[in-house]
């Protein structure tokens, strides 16, 4: 059974730095493709990092710069670091591991301005 759970979110003022985690388990973690999500109040989840099983990255080009995504292998475990936050990052942020829509409860982000 794949179990997502997502952690580290909270309230930030703009300009400061979250890192949220992304914990998996009952899948090969090591083989995937892990994205992190981002749902916004009335807008649809978009995607917003990912990092493949060689450690190759892409973003969004409205958190490039800003945001990092890395994985351990060995904890089977995602991370995003956001840094610069923006009140437009406010969102519920998902980890999506592999293909297949297995999702976690999400993490709240809330940035004030």
């Amino acid at each position: 059974q794949v179990q997502v759970v997502e952690s580290g979110g909270g309230v930030v003022q703009a300009g400061g730095s979250l890192t949220l985690s992304c914990a998996t388990s009952g899948i090969t973690f090591w083989l995937i493709t892990i994205g992190w999500y981002r749902q916004a109040p009335g807008s649809q989840r978009e995607l917003v990092a990912e990092i493949d099983k060689n450690d190759n990255r892409n973003y969004a080009d409205s958190v490039k710069g800003r945001f990092t995504i890395s994985r351990d292998n060995t904890k089977m475990t995602t991370y995003l670091q956001m840094n610069n936050l923006k009140p437009e990052d406010t969102a519920v942020y998902y980890c999506k591991p592999g293909p297949r829509d297995y999702w976690g409860q999400g993490t709240q982000v809330t940035v004030s301005s």
